[in-house]
């Protein structure tokens, strides 16, 4: 489903080249469930950020699902994002001004998706992460692993292949964590395909696979 090849990113800070990315290699099939850990700086949301098509690589190839992303046009690779990738991260991104309800729905009604079924798959997607009767509140009106629920619904409304979570339970106590970790093994287990990025030894270690990233390298962790 995900494959890189010699992928490198590099930042010029003042006179100094880092490398986010060096030469990264990475395979991913589909229903996997792969975390990717590493500490601050080392090159996860980069890495992150180039897979789910919000920026590309300085040199390398990345092919999603057999097609080169460097052959779509914005267009597509919009279209990508919308419907092939779900996005989870560690500060919710919810819009303040809209219910956990409108915020799940929001990315149904950048597909065109009629109201009727935006309706029926948001209530489905609200109570597989058992928040439906929360449907009504607000963010602020609700925890920070309710919010992260509401995020992970948003995620899944529109059946992605691929869902992205950038520190999922970085702003979660260890109880939280576990119930939001729940939820992605129930994704994993109905057949979806995960991959996680965390600094977390403990929530990696949950993945099917763990991918070590330091100075922009990967490594696999075998057990």
């Amino acid at each position: 489903m995900i494959e890189i090849n010699d992928m490198s990113k590099v930042y010029t800070i003042g006179e100094e080249s880092v490398y986010a990315l060096d030469k990264a290699c990475l395979q991913i099939t589909q229903g996997e469930f792969v975390a990717v850990i590493g500490p601050s700086g080392s090159g996860k949301s980069t890495l992150m950020n180039i897979i789910g098509c919000l920026d590309t690589a300085d040199s390398g190839e990345y092919l999603l699902d057999g097609v080169r992303i460097e052959d779509y046009s914005e267009n597509e690779l919009a279209a990508v994002r919308n419907r092939k990738i779900g996005f989870v991260f560690q500060s919710f991104n919810l819009i303040p001004k809209l219910t956990a309800e409108e915020n799940v729905e929001l990315p149904l009604i950048y597909q065109g998706v009629k109201k009727s079924e935006r309706a029926e798959r948001v209530r489905a997607a609200l109570e597989r992460v058992d928040l439906a009767k929360r449907g009504n509140h607000y963010p602020t009106e609700l925890s920070g692993g309710q919010q992260q629920r509401v995020a992970i619904a948003r995620a899944i409304v529109t059946r992605p292949s691929l869902i992205l979570a950038d520190e999922p339970t970085g702003n979660l106590d260890s109880k939280t964590t576990t119930e939001i970790m729940n939820i992605f093994h129930e994704l994993h287990a109905a057949g979806n395909t995960i991959l996680l990025i965390t600094h977390d030894d403990s929530v990696a270690q949950q993945a099917q696979r763990q991918i070590h990233i330091l100075d922009g390298r990967l490594t696999e962790v075998r057990a």
